[in-house]
């Protein structure tokens, strides 16, 4: 694990701590040639510089956001604002981590994505990748 996510992780209380670990151990088991590092103060992973999939400490729980989520087609991932593609799920315990869902979603995260690395040169307009 990069030092800079240990960091970030140890930074949180222990109950949430023990969810950052399991969904960081998920999702480096389920991807393949992508990088991880912390983006506006989070642990997000990357897909050729595209923002694909990351976690978060919210005030209500540990969010685990997929930047192309809503393309899921997935009733437990909350859709997020409407105009980006994000959705996300909100944990607050370790025993509502479902791994397989976990997984299922972070597979989804490398086969379906929308260009956020282009957002800007687009002027705020999204293109499929997939």
């Amino acid at each position: 694990m990069r030092e800079e996510i240990t960091n970030y992780i140890s930074l949180l209380d222990e109950n949430y701590q023990e969810i950052a670990h399991r969904l960081f151990e998920t999702i480096e088991a389920n991807l393949v040639s992508t990088e991880n590092k912390i983006w506006h103060r989070h642990p997000v992973w990357f897909i050729d510089g595209n923002p694909i999939v990351g976690f978060d400490k919210l005030k209500n729980g540990l969010r685990l956001m997929f930047w192309s989520g809503a393309s899921f087609d997935e009733e437990q991932l909350k859709i997020g604002s409407g105009k980006f593609k994000d959705a996300s799920i909100t944990y607050t315990s370790l025993n509502q981590v479902n791994t397989d869902d976990v997984k299922r979603w972070v597979e989804k995260s490398f086969n379906i994505q929308w260009d956020y690395k282009n957002i800007v040169k687009r002027k705020g307009k999204l293109e499929p990748l997939f």
